[in-house]
Order: structure tokens, then C-alpha cells, then sequence
């Protein structure tokens, strides 16, 4: 606990000034809005003449919600039936923009630091820079501009766009970090909004049409749909609560309070409908085949400009997008609430729910997968040793695939000979090793075993081409209680490396993660979306950021994802590096923020809240 305490403060420590962190790509470039550069507030680049009309005017949060009137109902929802954008159409634009403004961040730092190289300026000359420039006012700091759901269909954008709060002068109290704050909380809710249009598109269009009820049998029409009514009534729900929240005040309050009791109470039904996504898309790739009128159904159905082009297929798995996006949503805003504040413990509270609640899909989704796969793997295999037991409820299947076993000592053969290497299988599970060989029969012939604790690997240097990628396996104990070594051969470095990081995961990597508690770490975003092809491999979203571990040459990568901790491999190709260090560590330090560990502090002010909760009923 003293190491991460120790390293959240060295890295809140790196120039806390700078404007390229993660949080941040969501902003585009600063300028101010039209109309805003005759209103002033002290220290925003007001005059000293005007500061004395200015003198009364509130500098709180708290004094700013007491003077600003409610925001009409009739405004609000003609707000919300304005947002033009399907749920697809502003996921994709959002994370485009975050893309991009990270770009543009890193290339103007980068730009800026080729052109004054470190250690130019001496200690003694920045002083007397310092000196030599005149006092005066803080220059006004630039609102900041959040690129939410433009599109030409929709008449505003931002939080600060809306009539109301144009003309109440609040954009002239609120500091910029608080802007920034009601902007994040303005876009959970205008992306809930977006999200329930596209989730009652999918139900209206699709599965309450005539022709669809009639080809499909109700328990076809169960596994396609699961229990998307209730998830449909729950967004509702909360969409409706939000708005409440949103015509109490225009300046927002909070939303992480509303997301923490759905989290807590009613987000199960996303458990429910996600964790069926095996059996959804295995029943939908059927109807397709077998059924030709479910078939041209679908086509022309997806074809009505009420879908934008967006096939079924991206309807169907909106549930899933929208929970792991409401936790990444939640996580933008407690970047940017003040610290060891009351909305600081509340977005914690909601952030951790919401992180059980997908975890849980996580498990459902990989539970159901899993069971099915190990039934599979058990009936292809014939034991020559001792059987072992596959299937278990706590056994999944990390990687699998074929390998080239040196056959022999090298002395007693020469690197020309052909039967060199001989062909083996090997299914590596969380808990456990099996060696095969495969056999007629699509079957695998089991002749040695391993607890998955008791592998040790190391890499053989290389000793020319025959001997490239090259590692060595030790069973410390195998399934005749001795130790056992295999010299194996990959097809390549990166099949190499990812066998090696899979047999041994506590071996040391290249680079170091996280979760090592340093300050800082090679890092990519993901600008091309990736799904993972086997099971050692990272599914990537995009914008995503990631620590390096590791990479080979022939261009893999070993990653850690920041939001969540899920390390895996992906190809280096979907992604782009950030070159500028103030960038990293920024993301780290509000990546500790985010996870870090419940103190006995904030327990306590969680029990006087849950106490202060009960008394007011």
C-alpha cells in the first residue's frame, strides 16, 4: 500500500499543468466560444478594473447551483428527441475523437520539445526569465471544447452549447475544470439518450415486426432477443432519472449517485442478456443458413433508413457496448472531480459497481463458452499416462497449438540431420500443461503432464538458424513425479515469446506493467479495432490505452490495458505509440486514481452517507 501510495504521488508530481492526458483527448483544441471574450471573471483574464463589478459574484460550485434557475422539462426532452446519432454512430465518433485530439496533443508536445532541446536553459536563466516578466492578470484559460454528438442533424453539442446555459452567464463562474466536469456528466446522459433510441430501434424495427414473429419459433426468438425488454425498461428508467437530475438545475449536481443505485440494484439484467451472447450469435449464424426468409427479412430491414446502414448484428450487441462504455464514462468523470470530495466518493461507489457488474458479464460470457470447449478438447484426447480429469468448472483453456520438440541430445546428431525435430501438441490450461501428439482421427495422444505452477522456461540464444526461436521447457514435476525437459521451437519470435509469457506469466517481460508501481512505461492507443483470434490474445477497443511488456520483431505485442488491468497480445499495427512521457504518466497517475484502494477514510464517510441516507428516510 506504501508503494502505491508512494507512486500515485510521484506521478501526480509530473508538471500537473500539462493538458495531454488521457482524460483529456476527449477535449479538442481550446478556443472560446462566440460571444465570450467580453465576459470576464477574475483570474480568467479580467481587467483590475472590471474586477471590483465582478467582486460578488459566486466562485463556488455550491453558489453557482443556488443562483441558476431549473432547466424547463419541455427544453430537456426537446434536447433529447434532437440527438440525431444511433448509439453506434456516437460510440465511433466519440473514440474517433479521442483518437485524434491524442495525436494532435502528442505531435505539439513533441514539436515543442525538438525545438528546445533538455538541459538548454540552466536553473539560474529561467529565473531570471522569471524576473524579467512584467506582473499582470492570469490570462482567461480557454473553455474547453468537447466534441460529443456533432452531426448535422442535431442542433447542440455540448453541455455549454444549450440556449439556457448561454444566456445565464454560468460559463463565466464556473472555473474550466468544472466545465470540463459538467461536460463529462453532460455526456453520460446525451449517450444514455443515444443508447435507448438504438436499443427501442432494436426492438420496435426488429423484433416486434410482423414477419419476424411468424418465421421465428418463440425459443428461436428467446436466444436471438434474450431479455432485451427488461434491458430496455431499465435504460428507460434510468434515462428517465437522469433527466430529472438534469431539470433540477443546468448545472449538473451529479449523475454518479443515479449510476451507482442502477449499478447496485437493476443493472443485473445486463448479466442476464450478455451472458447468452454465445448461444445469440450461434442461433443467429443458423437462421441465416437454414432459414431463407429470416434471411431477406433481415436484409430489408437493415436496409430502412431508420438503421443508417448499421446491420442487425451491431443492434444485437448494444447491451454489452453500453455497460463497458458506462463504466469508462464513469471513469472520465472521477478524473475530474475534485479530490476527497462528496462527488469523488459517490463516482468511486458508482465506478465500482459498475466494474462487478462487468466483470460478471465477463464470467457469464466466458463460462458458457468455456464449458463447451473443454467437452470438445476431453473427447479428442487418449492418454498413454495416467488419465487426467479435463473438465472443471474452474479449468479454461489459455492457449493450444503445435510445437517442434529437438529429438535426442545434440551430441549423438548434427543440425543436418532431418528428424531433428519432431512434431508435439500442447493444450495449456490456467492450472495445468498437457503434451500430445496428434494423431489420425482429428485426436491427441497425452504421453506427459504438468501443473501449470511448476513450469520454468528459458530462452536458448541463438545458435544460428536452425536453432532460431528456440526455447526450453522444464516440468519440475510431470506425470511420473520427475522433472522432465523439452527443447521446443516456434515458428517464429513472437509464437516463441507468447508460448514463453503463457507457460511462465510471472516470468519478467522487457518492460514493466502497472501493476509494478513505476512511474513509467511505454504506451499505445489502439486507432484500428482488434478481436482476439486465440485465447492468449487482447480484444481491443478503440481508443484504448496500453502499457507495453513486451513486443517482438516480427510486430506483436504483450499489453496491459490501463481501464481494466487485462493483459494479452495484438498486433502492433492496430495501434500507435505515445511518444511523449508527460502524456504517460499522466495517464498512470489517473489510472491510480481511479483504481485506487478503498482507505479507512473514505469508509467511514461511505457509513456516514448510508447513515445520513437512512435518517432522511
Amino acid at each position: 500500500m506504501e508503494l502505491l501510495a508512494a507512486a500515485f504521488s510521484a506521478a501526480c508530481a509530473v508538471d500537473h499543468d500539462s493538458s495531454t492526458s488521457e482524460s483529456d483527448a476527449r477535449d479538442s483544441a481550446a478556443g472560446h466560444l462566440p460571444g465570450s471574450e467580453s465576459s470576464s471573471t477574475p483570474g480568467n483574464g479580467a481587467t483590475p478594473e472590471e474586477w471590483p463589478a465582478l467582486a460578488d459574484s459566486p466562485t463556488t460550485l455550491t453558489e453557482a447551483l443556488r443562483m441558476i434557475h431549473p432547466i424547463p422539462a419541455d427544453s430537456w426532452r426537446n434536447l433529447i428527441e434532437q440527438i440525431g446519432l444511433l448509439y453506434q454512430e456516437y460510440r465511433d465518433k466519440s473514440t474517433l475523437q479521442e483518437i485524434e485530439t491524442r495525436r494532435q496533443q502528442d505531435a505539439e508536445i513533441q514539436d515543442s520539445t525538438d525545438g528546445s532541446p533538455a538541459g538548454e536553459d540552466t536553473p539560474e536563466e529561467e529565473e531570471e526569465e522569471e524576473e524579467e516578466e512584467p506582473a499582470s492578470p492570469p490570462e482567461r484559460k480557454a473553455l474547453p471544447q468537447i466534441c460529443l454528438l456533432s452531426n448535422p442533424h442535431s442542433r447542440f453539442n455540448l453541455w455549454q452549447d444549450l440556449p439556457e446555459i448561454r444566456s445565464s452567464g454560468v460559463l463565466e463562474i464556473l472555473q474550466p475544470e468544472e466545465i470540463k466536469l459538467q461536460e463529462a456528466m453532460f455526456e453520460l446522459v446525451t449517450s444514455e439518450a443515444s443508447y435507448y433510441k438504438s436499443l427501442n430501434l432494436l426492438v420496435s424495427h426488429f423484433m416486434e415486426n410482423e414477419r419476424m414473429r411468424k418465421i421465428l419459433h418463440p425459443s428461436e426468438a428467446h436466444i436471438l432477443f434474450s431479455n432485451v425488454l427488461d434491458v430496455l425498461a431499465v435504460s428507460e428508467r434510468f434515462l428517465l432519472e437522469l433527466e430529472h437530475r438534469m431539470e433540477e438545475n443546468i448545472v449538473i449536481s451529479d449523475v454518479c449517485d443515479i449510476v451507482y443505485h442502477y449499478a447496485a440494484n437493476h443493472f443485473s439484467v445486463y448479466i442476464t442478456y450478455v451472458s447468452n451472447q454465445t448461444y445469440q450469435e450461434r442461433t443467429y449464424k443458423q437462421l441465416l443458413q437454414e432459414k431463407a426468409a429470416f434471411r431477406e427479412l433481415i436484409a430489408q430491414l437493415e436496409l430502412d433508413p431508420k438503421c443508417k446502414g448499421l446491420p442487425f448484428s451491431s443492434f444485437l450487441i448494444l447491451p454489452f457496448q453500453r455497460i463497458t462504455r458506462l463504466k469508462l464514462l464513469v471513469q472520465n468523470i472521477l478524473k475530474r472531480v475534485e479530490e476527497s470530495s462528496e462527488r469523488e466518493c459517490t463516482a468511486l461507489d458508482a465506478h465500482k459497481e459498475l466494474e462487478m457488474v462487468v466483470k460478471a458479464c465477463n464470467e457469464g460470457v466466458r463460462k458458457m463458452s468455456r464449458t463447451e470447449q473443454m467437452i470438445s478438447i476431453q473427447k479428442k484426447m487418449e492418454f498413454k499416462i495416467k488419465s487426467v480429469p479435463i473438465i472443471s468448472h474452474s479449468r479454461w483453456l489459455l492457449k493450444q497449438g503445435e510445437l517442434q520438440q529437438m529429438s535426442g541430445p545434440k551430441t549423438s546428431r548434427t543440425l543436418r540431420t532431418k528428424k531433428l525435430f519432431h512434431e508435439i501438441y500442447l493444450f495449456l490450461f490456467n492450472d495445468l500443461l498437457v503434451i500430445c501428439r496428434q494423431i489420425p482421427g482429428d485426436k491427441y495422444q497425452v504421453f506427459d503432464s504438468a501443473p501449470r505452477g511448476l513450469l520454468r522456461v528459458e530462452e536458448l540464444e541463438d545458435q544460428g538458424q536452425t536453432l532460431a526461436n528456440v526455447f526450453i521447457l522444464r516440468l519440475l514435476e510431470n506425470a511420473d513425479d520427475r522433472e522432465a525437459t523439452y527443447m521446443l521451437k516456434a515458428s517464429s519470435q513472437s509464437e516463441m515469446k507468447r508460448w514463453m509469457t503463457s507457460l511462465a506469466p510471472n516470468r519478467r517481460t522487457k518492460f514493466v506493467s502497472f501493476t509494478s508501481r513505476l512511474l513509467d512505461c511505454p504506451q499505445v492507443q489502439c486507432v484500428h479495432p482488434y478481436v482476439a483470434q486465440q485465447p492468449d490474445e487482447l480484444t481491443l477497443e478503440l481508443a484504448d490505452i496500453l502499457n507495453i511488456l513486451d513486443k517482438t520483431d516480427d510486430g506483436w505485442i504483450f499489453g496491459e490495458r490501463l481501464h481494466d488491468q487485462e493483459r494479452g497480445w495484438f498486433p502492433s499495427s492496430m495501434t500507435e505509440e505515445i511518444l511523449n512521457p508527460k502524456i504517460r504518466s499522466q495517464n498512470l497517475k489517473e489510472c491510480f486514481r481511479v483504481h485506487k484502494m478503498d482507505d479507512p477514510q473514505r469508509s467511514q464517510n461511505k457509513d456516514r452517507r448510508k447513515l445520513g441516507s437512512r435518517n432522511r428516510q
